[in-house]
């Protein structure tokens, strides 16, 4: 029996380091995009030239507040030209995780503790795994999502099912 112990403690530590996976809080990913002037997967030909401005357009944005995690920056959903839409995180600085994405949710932002797990109650469309957990970096949205449905973003961890960090949108 004893023989078996350390066996068994290597492995429950084994799967404890990778669901946890805490070496990930001392690794920053610093990512740095430029805003796309038009998106590769715009559906459908491009609206005609005086249907749209010339130049990207601010629809909405917000300033990041932190939740589990300390985070900060900015949050923009933009309009191209060309008629899709990007969601823009621009310096962005918050702690590195497990699964961690990018969510448009219809949760109001609340500040602390009372924050932290609302974002998963109602609507919300992951707009995919946050690509580093520093810098400006872009999240295309889908045509099919309606804007006037989400009125917030989260970095959210879908391993604890928790916000790291969240921006309320306002009209620009």
């Amino acid at each position: 029996m004893w023989a078996t112990l350390p066996a068994a403690a290597a492995l429950v530590l084994g799967l404890g380091a990778y669901w946890f996976q805490p070496w990930k809080l001392w690794q920053d990913a610093t990512v740095h995009e430029a805003l796309p002037t038009s998106s590769a997967k715009a559906a459908g030909p491009a609206p005609a030239s005086s249907a749209l401005p010339p130049g990207p357009q601010t629809l909405a944005r917000g300033t990041l507040i932190s939740h589990e995690h300390t985070t900060t920056g900015t949050v923009e959903l933009i309009r191209l030209p060309d008629g899709s839409r990007t969601l823009r995180l621009e310096d962005l600085d918050t702690s590195n995780g497990p699964d961690l994405r990018v969510w448009l949710s219809d949760a109001p932002v609340k500040e602390g503790v009372a924050g932290w797990s609302v974002f998963d109650d109602g609507k919300h469309v992951s707009l995919g795994r946050l690509k580093g957990n520093k810098g400006d970096q872009n999240y295309g949205i889908p045509a099919d999502v309606n804007l006037t449905d989400y009125r917030s973003v989260t970095i959210w961890c879908d391993r604890f099912d928790v916000s790291f960090g969240a921006a309320a949108l306002t009209a620009a």
